[in-house]
């Protein structure tokens, strides 16, 4: 179902902590149903008192596209890389997103409290999600920087783990409307896998479609995210079977994770690869939140 008005823009992060520049600074942790009666009582009661008919503060969120950064993207291929032979894959390695309603689209208080009840959807200040004051052009720019820092980052924590930072290894990453940093992991898995894959000829997949999440610094740590909980379900609606999350958000992700995906938490580039190859191998103990 779309969101409000039929107007939403790709997101994927809304949750990893950044301050007062922009929405990541919002919390999707998603309450069970009887946490919700009880949470939301009062404020429904007092936007029916005073709300009427008149638009909502309010974004709503759902689960977004997906992309495998193994293939192409609208055309095209998702990692280029010159200068070092580069692996044909099997499987795929796929980012994930959620879609939140544009700071134009008028939000109304039945979308609000449809909202609030769904477990295929999240309502949060619309302040929240976006910087007050910035322009959809401005919010545009930010997010592009932030995808463009997230993948020099994915691709110096690749090259690093394999230890050929120091090579004339070129790579290019290119995905069409997604901003920000959340695709970094997934970015840095790819790379590996189509330089080295396991280390011993296969593929970090398997074979599998492997979803996931996670931001990246250039020395290998992943980083929290948000949206995890609409991210999983949008993992599973395109195949995904595995889901890589970052282990501190493992309760968000278990609190509505659709049936047939199995969570693996990663704190690093290195054990995310670590379980990927245990995985695949049926070798060694693979992570479980």
């Amino acid at each position: 179902m779309p969101p409000p008005g039929g107007t939403s823009q790709p997101f994927e992060a809304l949750g990893e902590a950044r301050g007062p520049r922009g929405y990541d600074d919002v919390v999707l942790t998603r309450l069970t149903r009887p946490h919700k009666l009880a949470a939301l009582a009062v404020p429904v009661v007092a936007l029916l008192a005073t709300a009427g008919l008149a638009p909502l503060p309010f974004s709503v969120a759902q689960p977004g596209l997906t992309a495998d950064v193994l293939g192409e993207n609208k055309g095209t291929q998702v990692i280029t890389i010159t200068g070092a032979p580069v692996r044909e894959t099997s499987g795929q390695l796929r980012m994930t997103t959620i879609e939140a309603t544009s700071p134009d689209t008028r939000v109304d208080l039945p979308d609000v409290i449809d909202g609030w009840f769904r477990t295929d959807q999240a309502v949060m200040p619309r302040d929240s999600v976006y910087p007050s004051g910035d322009s959809v052009r401005e919010i545009e720019r930010y997010n592009r920087e932030q995808m463009e820092e997230s993948q020099d980052e994915a691709t110096r924590a690749a090259l690093a783990y394999l230890g050929r930072a120091d090579e004339d290894i070129d790579v290019r990453l290119k995905l069409a409307d997604v901003g920000g940093p959340s695709a970094g992991l997934l970015f840095s898995l790819g790379i590996v896998d189509k330089l080295d894959g396991d280390g011993s000829g296969g593929d970090l997949t398997g074979g599998r479609v492997v979803a996931g999440t996670g931001t990246i610094d250039a020395d290998g740590t992943v980083g929290a995210v948000g949206g995890v909980p609409l991210k999983t379900q949008a993992a599973r609606r395109d195949g995904a079977t595995v889901f890589l999350v970052p282990e501190a958000e493992c309760s968000d992700a278990r609190s509505e994770l659709p049936e047939g995906l199995r969570l693996v938490p990663v704190t690093t580039l290195k054990g995310a690869v670590d379980a990927l190859v245990a995985l695949e191998k049926g070798t060694g103990e693979v992570p479980a939140c």
